[in-house]
């Protein structure tokens, strides 16, 4: 049983959090906001990195791979734009905390994690967290999910050089895709929408550059063709 105390300094650093590093990162949709007061990061955090669930810090998750940190994660929610119908894909599952945000405001999320172990570790933190809507499958995100296409909104939760031409095939006219790309200390998150070509000849896509940050990079599909920003 949790002591009233200890649930009290967790919410409290919750509160914390969401005032320090969310909020002045220019989050101003409520939704999102609301969301990390209801979706528990600490269920997704490593238990020997308990300490750090609430850090403006990247948590280490093994294998090379780290958690985003709370203010990325809140604003490339609030870029995407989530409606309640729409089906998600994201590329890199990590510890399963994106997929959570995602599905609670998602009809339903397929998240690809290469490592066996993270993926392994993931579900069995989605399940604890009482998140049903989200399905993690073992693989290469970065040829994206054809089987479950087309998707309203892609998020790629890691960096990558450029876009697969899967990824974006995969994605619905009005669609979202949230990335980061380029080097380190300054790479770009970007914001691509798939729009009608005007002529149309089919899709085209449109990319705003949102903000700079740091983030691991994914494992590259090098057998594809890539999208050039």
């Amino acid at each position: 049983m949790t002591h009233p105390a200890a649930f009290m300094s967790v919410e409290k650093a919750r509160f914390n959090m969401v005032e320090q590093q969310v909020r002045p990162a220019g989050i101003l949709n409520p939704d999102v906001l609301e969301l990390f007061s209801l979706v528990k990061r600490e269920c997704f955090v490593p238990p020997v990195y308990a300490g750090l669930a609430f850090a403006d810090t990247e948590v280490p998750l093994g294998h090379g791979a780290n958690m985003f940190l709370p203010s990325v994660e809140a604003q490339a929610l609030q870029a995407v734009a989530m409606r309640r119908h729409e089906r998600v894909l994201e590329v890199g599952t990590g510890s399963g905390f994106m997929a959570a945000l995602l599905g609670a405001h998602a009809e339903h999320v397929w998240s690809i994690e290469i490592i066996p172990e993270l993926a392994a570790q993931s579900r069995q933190n989605l399940r604890r967290a009482g998140v049903s809507n989200v399905t993690v499958e073992q693989g290469n995100g970065l040829a994206g999910l054809a089987q479950q296409a087309p998707f309203d909104v892609i998020m790629i939760s890691g960096a990558v050089d450029a876009v697969p031409q899967l990824l974006l095939d995969q994605l619905k006219v009005g669609g979202r895709l949230f990335v980061l790309t380029g080097d380190a200390p300054a790479m770009q998150a970007k914001l691509l929408t798939c729009v009608a070509d005007p002529n149309g000849l089919g899709k085209t896509v449109r990319t705003e550059t949102l903000f700079e940050t740091v983030a691991d990079a994914l494992v590259p599909l090098h057998a594809e063709s890539h999208f050039v920003f």
